[in-house]
């Protein structure tokens, strides 16, 4: 493919999907532009006699690019480095009853989804958006980025699941969701080991980061219900949150955060609960009056 003519017309045809790639991982069409172009200039001044898939070797150039900006705008602190996973996004769940109810309701779900994909890591937007928009294997993903397959796959998980978690246009379901919060912490203050169990997905996971190194996992129905019985706090204060777009709760004790929790809720049962737990871990979080 030593024609320069030959090869413009083969990068036209591939300039729609790069646009998109790049539009994806960036949220900007300007910059898109940009690393578009600059993929052009590289490609063409490259020698591309030994390239065999021309489509994947420029995805890989534009993936480059891209991750290059995105790791731009980490050391000037516009979004979180690859490193550590960006707090969640909270904001007040005004609930049916508002008067403003589902217009504004929509519009703090909106606003939640778009901080999520602004602070999404560089590292979890590249593996999210190439593996899950343009099916790129973990395997290719993680020579880009330098890791594992297995670490590119949590990375894309762990985007996929905050995108999907905050992307709640429907508002009846978001309050069909709510509902099992509600009942899931009755159970829990009234003691119903059967009732708790009866809401949690067989296999739910609570994650409990604490601001350690490490995150507490723990997982299976029981033992979650059986956490959840050990720590109801029968006087504690809930205050309703959208948590990354999910149902959640900030947990007061005497007028003082102690926890924040988010329920990922699917067909009436309860998938995962992510908690914030302790009064230190809670004072780094930003939360709605």
């Amino acid at each position: 493919m030593t024609d320069q003519n030959s090869f413009a017309l083969v990068f036209e045809e591939h300039r729609p999907r790069l646009r998109r790639l790049a539009e994806r991982m960036l949220g900007a069409s300007a910059e898109a532009d940009d690393v578009v172009q600059d993929v052009w200039l590289r490609a063409s001044a490259a020698d591309t006699d030994e390239v065999e898939n021309v489509g994947g070797w420029l995805t890989t150039i534009a993936s480059r690019t891209c991750l290059n900006v995105l790791r731009g705008r980490a050391t000037r602190g516009e979004i979180p480095i690859d490193e550590e996973a960006a707090d969640p996004v909270v904001v007040r769940d005004r609930g049916p009853a508002d008067p403003l109810d589902d217009a504004q309701r929509a519009d703090d779900i909106g606003a939640a989804l778009t901080l999520v994909h602004a602070r999404l890591s560089p590292s979890e937007r590249v593996a999210f958006v190439l593996h899950d928009s343009f099916d790129v294997p973990f395997e290719q993903i993680g020579e880009l980025l330098e890791r594992t397959p297995e670490a590119v796959r949590q990375l894309a998980s762990r985007a996929r699941r905050r995108v999907r978690s905050a992307d709640a246009a429907d508002l009846r379901p978001a309050r069909e969701r709510r509902s099992i919060v509600d009942a899931f912490f009755a159970a829990a203050r009234a003691g119903e080991f059967d009732r708790l169990v009866s809401l949690l997905s067989p296999d739910v996971q609570l994650r409990i980061d604490e601001g350690l190194s490490a995150t507490a996992l723990i997982r299976g129905a029981a033992t979650v219900a059986s956490r959840a019985l050990m720590f109801a706090v029968p006087a504690a204060a809930l205050r309703a949150v959208l948590v990354d777009g999910l149902p959640g709760v900030v947990v007061d004790v005497e007028g003082r955060a102690v926890s924040v929790m988010a329920f990922d809720v699917e067909d009436g049962r309860i998938l995962a609960i992510d908690a914030f737990a302790g009064p230190r871990r809670v004072s780094e979080l930003s939360l709605p009056g």
